[in-house]
This record gives C-alpha cells, sequence and structure tokens, in this order.
C-alpha cells in the first residue's frame, strides 16, 4: 500500500489550525500521487463532524492497491490540540464511506480555554514528576516545556497542560517524562516516558548481525535499550578503576555509545562500536532468558538495567561483574590468547553473577565460591542455548569464541569433563575446597551437564562430547530446560551464601521435588547425577 504525507494540513472548516567475580583465574504497492491523496481527503471531509469550535487536520492517508483509501485525522478544539481527538475515515475504492474508527467517542467542548494552573507551575510539576521517577539519581539539565490541550482520553473533556520534561543522568543519558496535568486543578492525570525507542542492528564480532533495541537523541542515536531497564553500553576508553583495599575511588568511564544511522559495528576489532554490539547483544539476550524462561525482570528482579564498560584498560584478559557498580566490565584482551572478551557465554557468565549476588549470595571462596562460579557457566551456557544464534550456536564450552591460539586451549572450561583444562574438577573430594573456584566448579559443571545431557559420547550442534562419570554409573538426562528450572529454583529458594558441595545436591533435590515430585524421573536424575560426581 501507498502512504501520503500533506505537505499542508487539510482543513475540513475554514480556521486556524497549531501545530562479583571474574571470568578468568588468569509484490510493490501501486504508486499514488499526492491528487489523488487530497481527493481522498477532501471525499473523507464529509464523513467527519465538526461543530464551530473544532477543525480537522489530516495527518496523512494511505491508499490500498484496490484504491480504497484511509484518511487519518487529528482534531483541534479553539486551535488546541485535543488529546484523543484522533480518527481515522475509511472510503471504499468508489469513495463511498465504509467507516470510520475514532480514539474517543462523543463531542469535544470544554468550559474555558484558559488555564487557572499557570504555565510556570505546570512546568515545576513536569520536573518534580520526572525526578520523582529517577531516585537515586542527580539529574541535570532539566528543562520543561508546557503546551495547553484539550485532553479527551481521561474521561470528560478538559483543559490540560501537556509538558514534556527532559534531563540527563549523573552519567549524561537522556531522562524524558511527558506529563499531563488539569489545568484547573493542578492534578496529574497522566505521565509517560519520552525517550523514543529505535530498533537498529549492528555487526558484532562473534554473532553476526544482530537486533538492537536503541534511544533516539535528537539526530543521533543511543546504545541505550529502554525495552530492558535502560541498560547500556558504554566506551572505558582503555581507562581502569582506581580502588583501594576493595573500594574504588575513580572510575573508568563509560560514554554511552552513539550512532548517526542506527546500523552499529562493522564486525571488526577496528570499528570500536563493534565489542559494544556484542556487550550489548548479549545483555539484551540474557535478559531476554531469565524474563522468558524464569519471569525474572532483569538482574535485581526489579526491571532495572545494569550496564557494561568495554575496552577497559589495554589489552586487558579478563572480564568482571562489580556489585557496587551493577555493570559488566570487558577487556579487549591481548590478541594472542584472547581476543574481546565480549562473547554471548560470557555476558551471560557476567550477568548471572549478578543474578546470584541478588539471590543465594554464594560467599567467592571455598565450595561456595565454585558453585557460584558453576552457576554462570550453567546460565551462561542455557543463554547461548536459548538465544540460538547460528554463528555462535549453543555449547558446553565457556570461552570458546574468545580465545586465541596462543591460549592453547579450545575453551576457557569444558562442562562434559572439565578437567580437560588441565586444572578443574571432574569429581568431588575433600581438597576441592581448595582449589581456585574457576576450578573447584566444575564439580558442579560436570554434575549439570550430566543432567541435561547424560553421560557418554554424543554430538551437540557439531561440537563432540564425552562425558564420563567418577562411580562407573550411566546416567540419562533430563534436558537443558529442566536443568534450568531446578538450578534455578535451587540458587533463588535453597541455597545460602555458604552452600557447599552438599547442600547443593539438598537443594537441587529440593527444588527438583517441588517442580516435579518426589518420585519423579527428574527428581531421581538430580540425586543420580549427584552420585556420578562423588557428591554423595
Amino acid at each position: 500500500m501507498s502512504r501520503i504525507r500533506h505537505a499542508r494540513p487539510h482543513l475540513a472548516r475554514a480556521g486556524a489550525v497549531t501545530a562479583a567475580g571474574v571470568l578468568l583465574a588468569t509484490a510493490l504497492a501501486p504508486q499514488v500521487n499526492a491528487a489523488d491523496g487530497t481527493g481522498a481527503a477532501d471525499t473523507a471531509d464529509a464523513a467527519a463532524t465538526d461543530t464551530a469550535d473544532t477543525v480537522d487536520v489530516v495527518r496523512d492517508v494511505i491508499v490500498d492497491g484496490d484504491g480504497a483509501r484511509h484518511v487519518r485525522y487529528d482534531r483541534t478544539y479553539r486551535q488546541l490540540p485535543v488529546l484523543g481527538g484522533d480518527f481515522v475515515v475509511h472510503l471504499k475504492p468508489g469513495g463511498e464511506h465504509r467507516g470510520t474508527d475514532r480514539a474517543v467517542r462523543g463531542d469535544v467542548t470544554v468550559a474555558s480555554v484558559k488555564p487557572s494552573i499557570t504555565a510556570p507551575k505546570a512546568a515545576d510539576l513536569a520536573a518534580a514528576a520526572l525526578r520523582a521517577v529517577n531516585v537515586g539519581s542527580l539529574l541535570r539539565r532539566v528543562t520543561a516545556k508546557p503546551e495547553l490541550v484539550v485532553d479527551a482520553l481521561h474521561g470528560a473533556p478538559k483543559l490540560a497542560w501537556r509538558t514534556n520534561a527532559v534531563g540527563q543522568d549523573s552519567l549524561g543519558n537522556p531522562v524524558a517524562r511527558t506529563v499531563l496535568t488539569d489545568a484547573r486543578t493542578g492534578r496529574q492525570i497522566d505521565a509517560w516516558d519520552s525517550i523514543e525507542t529505535a530498533s537498529g542492528d549492528g555487526r558484532s564480532l562473534y554473532g553476526g548481525t544482530v537486533p538492537l533495541e536503541t534511544t533516539r537523541s535528537g539526530s543521533a542515536y543511543r546504545l541505550k535499550d529502554p525495552t530492558r531497564g535502560n541498560t547500556y553500553t558504554g566506551d572505558a576508553a582503555n581507562k581502569t578503576d582506581t580502588c583501594i583495599l576493595g573500594v574504588c575511588v575513580s572510575r573508568a568511564p563509560s560514554t554511552v555509545f552513539e550512532d548517526a544511522d542506527n546500523h552499529w559495528g562493522t564486525g571488526t576489532t577496528t570499528d570500536r562500536s563493534s565489542a559494544a554490539v556484542d556487550a550489548q547483544y548479549g545483555t539484551d539476550r540474557t535478559w531476554d532468558y531469565y524474563k522468558e524462561v524464569h519471569g525474572r525482570d532483569g538482574i535485581g528482579d526489579d526491571g532495572k538495567g545494569s550496564y557494561n564498560r568495554v575496552h577497559y584498560g589495554n589489552n586487558y584478559n579478563n572480564a568482571f561483574w562489580d556489585d557496587s557498580c551493577f555493570c559488566m566490565t570487558y577487556g579487549d584482551g591481548d590478541g594472542k590468547t584472547f581476543g574481546p572478551l565480549v562473547s554471548l557465554d560470557v555476558a551471560g557468565h557476567e550477568m548471572s553473577h549478578g543474578v546470584t549476588s541478588k539471590t543465594a549470595a554464594l560467599t567467592y571462596s571455598g565450595e561456595s565460591g565454585g558453585l557460584n562460579e558453576a552457576t554462570s557457566d550453567v546460565f551462561g551456557t542455557l543463554v547461548e542455548f536459548h538465544t540460538n544464534n547460528a554463528l555462535d550456536a549453543g555449547d558446553y564450552l565457556i570461552g570458546e569464541k574468545i580465545v586465541r591460539p596462543g591460549f592453547g586451549k579450545s575453551a576457557l572450561r569444558h562442562m562434559d569433563r572439565p578437567s580437560k583444562d588441565g586444572n578443574s574438577a571432574d569429581c568431588w573430594s575433600s581438597s576441592v575446597k581448595n582449589l581456585d573456584v574457576h576450578y573447584s566448579s566444575g564439580v558442579a559443571n560436570h554434575f549439570a551437564y550430566l543432567l541435561a545431557e547424560g553421560s557418554g559420547s554424543k554430538t551437540i550442534n557439531g561440537v563432540s562430547y564425552d562425558s564420563p562419570t567418577c562411580d562407573g554409573s550411566t546416567v540419562t538426562g533430563i534436558g537443558r530446560a529442566k536443568l534450568g528450572k531446578i538450578w534455578y529454583r535451587a540458587l533463588t529458594v535453597y541455597m545460602t551464601s555458604s552452600t557447599n558441595y552438599a547442600g547443593a545436591r539438598t537443594a537441587t533435590l529440593n527444588a527438583a521435588r517441588d517442580l516435579y515430585g518426589a518420585g519423579s524421573t527428574e527428581y531421581r536424575t538430580v540425586g543420580a547425577a549427584w552420585d556420578a560426581v562423588s557428591v554423595g
């Protein structure tokens, strides 16, 4: 179909119109001319009903392939915009009136268009409303521009101020809210966020061209996603944090990436925004996994987004989650052992440290520390499978996209047989608690693989696995979805800061019982998988 936008208003009547943990141990529509569109509007005028005080203004015209026309109008009342005054007139191919769709029905009239509340007062009320929804952030450069309107959306028509309040938060990110205020009483009628969301895409380093939700800011776009808690990605400018005794007295910057056309990156490291694409994409997909699978609304389950810093330091071979800033930080790697550490499973891993912090808060040492790391490996892996990216298919390898030949291994960790990395434990023993948490995590990673996929050899998404058991048993897996549900419930309901491997066995059995029943196959398989890694 074709759309025609009028260069000037077409008036139905004469009158004026106003417009915590780190990742590493180390068919085309027919053409329609403007005359056709204007004619459609002229014909539709006969179907528009007005009073002496109202003017209907054509916003646009859509012409279908068969010649049917749909003329959209906005309405003014005594030269004031009418909220809810819009309607669409539908015309048959021959021009006969077919019907009308209205935002609201009924006459538009108010007793007076003179407000009792002044414009400056309305501006103050809107600015206060903007600050109220950004508690905890010192807003700067707050401005508010009131416009007098007739509100017909919220019950009987009334005179109102529509005020757009905008500002910047402490990081320089734009915030905006539209506030509708009763022009007679000063009561707030309604309010809504008014940062414009835009759908773009980016060429990532590891996942090909990926979709991104961004924020329009003037003539540019910002890598900030208002659909996922305003999560954003910023450039650390190769700087680092300055921390003393665990307290960071200064932080590397996180200047939000901007782009002119909403097509981000080139898929190469020569474009600094390519790594940002991966980080933002990983954040998006992790948010979606927790929301769609577990009903969790963001890392803190409060709807608030975290943020990413990429290009941290120089040749920095690591990535980490920091509770104190509620953010992820990614190094670029040295190019020999690691490339930029922004792969999908790394993002899922890091954000899952935040989930652990907000739930069980597993202490980052000993066996509980191994469980903390394993939780991030498990959910980072499940995020990768859930995303189903053809260029980064789900697997049980951790960080396989970021390793380089100098690392000497194909991945950071292997969940099917953790000892492949030369350091991680396949089976529990009393000495596991003395290992670095990235290696003591092997016991739980091995359990998780066995629970999902079972023992023995198999190929999944082109990757070959051969998972042994420590007791020589055979385990038949129950699938990744059930692994995720059991581990998530165990983490959020039963585990505590001091949970060790024996406690994890109890927690996951309790979770399986809650979800599937004490006599279920799932419950029995949880026990068998723990037996298979020597956790009795």
